[in-house]
């Protein structure tokens, strides 16, 4: 079954093993750029004034993620240092979406990005977007078929207007409905 986070409520998760030993919490969360999915999580140690541990856990070695911690089998799966967050040989650096304009392929304005949201599981990938729009309300929009990220913009197919969710309850649905709508329409994608 597939849940959805927001990236923000994964962010300061511990990152415990299955031994119940605590050691670490993320940091940040690094998203493969052509895929969406989440490639790994930089790592900071627990605490007030814990720092960076300047260490990645690659997803391929997540036990699991729950609204409530990260599991790993054992801390032997932790790289040794970050360089894994990098972007990989094909890929152009990514950059952070927050305060990017959401904008349909004709031109609407849908919002400004102030989280991602999470589809969990085995492949974790980002179903969509908190946005703020310009009435100041917070907006669930999923993504689906093409869509173009960039520093400047999140580009969506023009139905993504009219799906979009108040809340996570919502989301599940607003996202089938918005697949629906694309796959009945393939011009609109």
């Amino acid at each position: 079954m597939t849940g959805y986070l927001r990236a923000r409520e994964i962010a300061k998760q511990p990152v415990v093993t299955l031994a119940g030993d605590d050691i670490g919490q993320v940091k940040d969360i690094v998203f493969d750029a052509s895929t969406g999915g989440i490639r790994c999580f930089t790592l900071a140690g627990r605490g007030l004034f814990a720092g960076p541990l300047h260490r990645a856990l690659l997803w391929r070695n997540v036990h699991a993620l729950g609204p409530h911690a990260v599991m790993v089998r054992d801390e032997s799966v932790l790289e040794e240092d970050d360089s894994a967050a990098g972007p990989g040989e094909e890929e152009h650096p990514g950059g952070d979406v927050l305060g990017v304009a959401v904008t349909t392929r004709s031109g609407a304005r849908l919002g400004t990005v102030t989280d991602a949201v999470i589809a969990t599981g085995r492949t974790p990938v980002v179903a969509g977007y908190e946005a703020e729009t310009a009435e100041h309300r917070r907006v669930l929009l999923p993504v689906t078929g093409s869509v173009t990220v960039s520093s400047e913009r999140v580009l969506v197919p023009d139905a993504t207007a009219e799906h979009s969710a108040g809340d996570l309850e919502g989301f599940g649905t607003a996202l089938e409905s918005l697949r629906g709508r694309l796959e009945s329409d393939p011009q609109e994608d």
